[in-house]
């Protein structure tokens, strides 16, 4: 089925077109919870990344670690990267203030597969049309 068809068939206008309902009310899209499970998945795991993003490009850029909004985005994001701290015996490379974190960076590759594989999983069961 095309799909103009399939959004006509659904109940929705488009342009100058009028289009009436089904018998029975609005259709309801049948997997709205699993969408709206997946959508918390990816935006929990958005906000984990982009902290992690801001920690590397400040620490990256010599951030000074006294300045507030550094210290929130160290001490918010520092969970997140405890775990992967001592994975390289190298931790991060180092010149003058400047730091290259190495441990940021596997943390947010990490996260990513941690929030695609929980999505899929969450769309394992779903039906597409």
């Amino acid at each position: 089925m095309a799909y103009a068809a399939r959004i006509r068939q659904r109940g929705i206008a488009h342009r100058d077109e009028v289009v009436d309902e089904p018998a029975g009310g609005p259709v309801v899209e049948p997997n709205y919870g699993i969408n709206v499970i997946s959508r918390v998945i990816w935006f929990v795991g958005g906000i984990i990344l982009l902290l992690l993003a801001f920690r590397f490009a400040l620490s990256l850029l010599g951030a000074n670690t006294t300045n507030g909004f550094a210290q929130f985005i160290y001490n918010t994001s520092h969970p997140f990267v405890a775990p992967f701290f001592n994975l390289f015996s190298y931790n991060n490379i180092q010149y003058g203030v400047s730091r290259f974190e190495v441990y940021t960076l596997v943390a947010m590759a990490v996260y990513a597969a941690v929030a695609w594989v929980l999505s899929a999983l969450a769309n394992i069961g779903r039906r597409y049309y």
